[in-house]
């Protein structure tokens, strides 16, 4: 088994765990279909990690806050803010509603999958966009083990003063 077979089974044992705890069902794993399908939509190839949480663990609905949007909803908000406002930068998927009308969004374009922070509470596009995790592997990992700054019991949340560095490529996206 590779480190992301076994990072994907450990999401799936949290995603069982944490459902038999809330007793509600979540929702199961899509068709591979439909992240082609989701794919031809938005018009870049997600990465192999999120393709793979979509269709073995679930479509959305576990993970960090109020966890992974469902693909279809992830697919929407991608167009909704690629005309909005904001310059929204191509092939940066909205994967989690943070609250407060932040998301965690993977960069598709990247090797890595690097997870961005967009927070657009300072009101300028400049300032919304921040690297949170160098890789969508390396986020999942800090979910799992408690220590991300978005988890409870890392101590930091809100009262931690999050000083994410910005994202550099930005300007070159949009």
């Amino acid at each position: 088994m590779n480190e992301t077979e076994q990072l994907l089974e450990q999401v799936a044992e949290r995603v069982r765990n944490s459902a038999q705890g809330h007793g509600k069902p979540l929702p199961g794993p899509l068709a591979s279909g439909e992240a082609a399908r989701a794919e031809g939509i938005v018009g870049f190839a997600l990465p192999p990690l999120l393709t793979r949480l979509y269709t073995h663990v679930g479509d959305g609905g576990f993970g960090p806050e109020h966890g992974l949007l469902p693909l279809r909803q992830a697919v929407a908000a991608y167009e909704a803010q690629r005309v909005s406002g904001w310059r929204w930068p191509e092939g940066v998927l909205p994967v989690a509603d943070l609250g407060c009308a932040m998301y965690a969004c993977v960069d598709c374009r990247s090797d890595t999958a690097q997870v961005l922070l967009f927070d657009p509470n300072p009101g300028e596009p400049d300032l919304a966009w921040s690297l949170d995790s160098p890789s969508l592997a390396g986020w999942l990992r800090g979910w799992l083990d408690g220590t991300a700054w978005f988890c409870e019991e890392s101590g930091l949340g809100e009262e931690y003063d999050l000083e994410l560095a910005p994202w550099a490529e930005f300007r070159s996206r949009i």
